[in-house]
């Protein structure tokens, strides 16, 4: 599987980037970087910016919302019907997971695509084409901003970066692209991430307060709805592991560096959906 393309402040990208042709801006996004590809097999290979994993079992558990999404959602026929070898794409993006940003996440689709590689090719497909790839699989890519500006006219030192298409808040930063390849971040210095959660608070946080905040009625209703439309009963087993997922997505990762019991939050779960599945 190709490896994440670097993506330097744009202080330190090539000359090239600014100096002519048209950019591309999309929303740089605070998620964690996901690539896949498909395997002749049928299977999805999954990998993160450091390795690629054997099974997607594997992969941490912040990460079992955006497999679920990804195995649901690709369109596996589309993808083959397009392409002799499957096996020769790989497809990047951001797993949309808590890391410092609290976004909607009942409106932020799991994964947002940002990059196709080709190994036919060598080379990733140009910005103006990736949107279109992810949306005929049926998969969701990183909003753009603009589109074929000027880079004569792209001033990273006066530029303003807007808000963010997935929370009320400003944007995390832009990524700018061009079609030959090269690209660029740019931070938005004023939203500040990473140490959002207070670790006293982390600590005295109980099995039974997140599963109140996590099995809410409203959250399993909208989670029985994503089961029905995948064609699934609406089981308790079948909703505790798709509450078990959003949980996971949303909460920060050092949630469970501390003395918080994932057995006893599966627990307390599984009674309030008992309860919710016996009561439709």
């Amino acid at each position: 599987m190709h490896p994440f393309p670097p993506v330097p402040h744009v202080d330190d990208a090539p000359d090239a980037l600014l100096e002519s042709g048209h950019l591309w801006l999309l929303e740089a996004v605070a998620g964690a970087p996901l690539r896949f590809r498909l395997r002749e097999s049928g299977l999805i290979e999954f990998g993160d910016a450091n390795r690629v994993y054997g099974s997607p079992d594997e992969l941490p558990p912040q990460y079992r919302h955006v497999v679920r999404h990804i195995q649901e959602t690709l369109d596996r026929e589309a993808l083959r019907a397009a392409l002799k070898d499957v096996e020769a794409i790989t497809f990047f993006g951001e797993a949309m997971q808590y890391r410092g940003l609290e976004y909607d996440w009942a409106r932020t689709p799991s994964f947002l695509g940002t990059d196709i590689w080709s190994a036919e090719t060598e080379r990733f497909r140009p910005p103006d084409a990736v949107d279109g790839i992810f949306e005929r699989l049926g998969l969701a890519a990183v909003n753009p901003i603009d589109q074929e500006l000027r880079a004569r006219d792209f001033d990273p030192a006066s530029y303003r970066i807007p808000d963010s298409a997935w929370y009320d808040g400003p944007a995390a930063g832009v990524v700018v692209r061009d079609k030959s390849g090269h690209r660029g971040r740019l931070p938005n210095p004023t939203v500040q991430m990473a140490d959002a959660s207070d670790p006293e608070a982390l600590e005295k946080t109980t099995a039974a307060d997140l599963a109140d905040r996590y099995g809410s009625h409203r959250r399993l209703t909208r989670l029985s709805e994503r089961l029905r439309e995948v064609g699934q009963p609406v089981t308790v087993e079948a909703l505790l592991e798709r509450t078990l997922d959003s949980a996971f997505r949303e909460l920060d990762p050092r949630r469970f560096e501390t003395s918080l019991d994932r057995g006893a939050v599966r627990a307390e779960l599984a009674g309030r959906i008992g309860q919710f599945v016996n009561e439709q």
